[in-house]
C-alpha cells in the first residue's frame, strides 16, 4: 500500500482508478471529491465485494488516517490501493473540485 499526494490521485482517476471516500455520511453530504464514491469505513468489511478488483482503488478520507487502515486492509485482500496523504483536506487546499450532497460547493468537516 502506498500513500500518493492529491495531484497523483486526481491523476490515478483520471486513468481509470477508483477513488473510495471512506468518511461517514455526515462529512460526506458536507463535501467530497466529484469523483469519489462513497463507502463508510464501518462498511467495507461487510461490502468489500462491491469493489473492483480490475482497477486501483485510492483511498480518501479528511486527513489520511481513516483511509490509510482501510488501504491497508485491502491491500491485504490482494485489492491494487493506495491512500491519500492528506486526504479531502489537502484535495480541498489543491483546489480540487468539492461538491455537497446537492451537487452545489461543498466544504470538508
Amino acid at each position: 500500500m502506498t500513500d500518493v499526494d492529491v495531484t497523483e490521485a486526481d491523476r490515478l482517476v483520471a486513468a481509470g482508478a477508483l477513488m473510495l471516500d471512506v468518511r461517514e455520511d455526515d462529512e460526506w453530504t458536507a463535501g467530497h471529491a466529484t469523483v469519489a464514491v462513497h463507502l463508510p469505513m464501518g462498511q467495507i468489511v461487510d461490502r468489500m465485494g462491491e469493489l473492483p478488483t480490475d482497477r486501483t482503488i485510492v483511498c480518501m478520507c479528511r486527513v489520511g488516517g481513516r483511509s490509510g487502515s482501510v488501504a491497508h486492509h485491502l491491500a491485504g485482500a490482494g485489492y491494487d490501493v493506495r491512500n491519500v496523504a492528506g486526504g479531502m483536506v489537502a484535495w480541498a487546499a489543491a483546489e480540487l473540485p468539492v461538491v455537497d450532497g446537492s451537487g452545489g460547493p461543498g466544504r470538508v468537516v
